[in-house]
């Protein structure tokens, strides 16, 4: 006896496969709380302000792998929250460095003025 298969049997093969692959995929709870620790030390040094551009980009990638975690999409969940923590890190290194950038502009600033001072104490009175 020959077993024939017809293509509309191998379609549903096909997808049930995709579907079981799907299943065991799991949901990126780590990888998300990653990106969420990630996003809370930005906010702590100062992103919001300094790097609001990363800063939006972050959150919104966060929200939105969570949201893909409770459909439990894990694909997508995984893929945004990865996303949201290098959001998240560049929004932290942009802060950190404008706030460095601005520290080493009043030290210059600083310097410039010991150094008026330090003429004006050294010329001879006339």
């Amino acid at each position: 006896m020959r077993i024939q298969s017809s293509p509309k049997g191998a379609a549903i093969g096909i997808a049930l496969a995709i579907t079981a692959g799907c299943a065991t995929t799991p949901i990126p709870n780590e990888k998300i709380a990653v990106a969420k620790a990630s996003v809370q030390r930005a906010e702590q040094s100062g992103a919001p302000e300094l790097a609001p551009v990363e800063m939006a980009a972050a959150r919104d990638k966060l929200t939105r792998a969570e949201k893909a975690a409770v459909d439990r999409d894990a694909q997508p969940a995984t893929e945004l929250a990865e996303q949201a923590n290098v959001d998240a890190q560049l929004a932290e290194a942009t802060a950190q460095e404008k706030k460095s950038h601005k520290a080493a502009m009043e030290f210059d600033a600083s310097m410039q003025a010991l150094r008026q001072e330090s003429l004006r104490s050294t010329q001879p009175a006339q």
